[in-house]
């Protein structure tokens, strides 16, 4: 399994329901890409204080990578990725990725 990781920092003009307008097109997105499973959004909740920024974050889960190489090539994504970057600091200077395979120990 991969876990997607996603952290973004948003304009402080987005509001809360366009943030909850770009979940929703993200999560649409399981109904669309074979392998796409559980996906989880949050405000960054830690009390350490190295966020370097990123308020917020999401993980999408994949049953392996080709279902991710699927997602991040589909047209779909691309719509509700343009969607996020647009309403992130600095486009895409507000936004991290990091992809972890659970598969391995």
């Amino acid at each position: 399994m991969i876990r997607h990781c996603v952290f973004v920092s948003f304009r402080g003009d987005v509001s809360d329901d366009e943030r909850a307008a770009i979940h929703a097109d993200l999560e649409a997105l399981r109904s669309v890409i074979d392998g796409m499973d559980g996906v989880h959004f949050s405000a960054n909740v830690s009390p350490e204080p190295f966020a370097r920024g990123f308020s917020h974050g999401f993980t999408i889960d994949f049953h392996n990578a080709a279902a991710r190489d699927a997602y991040l090539v589909h047209e779909a994504h691309q719509r509700a990725g343009a969607r996020l970057v647009a309403a992130l600091e600095g486009g895409t200077d507000g936004l991290m990725v990091f992809d972890l395979d659970l598969t391995k120990k």
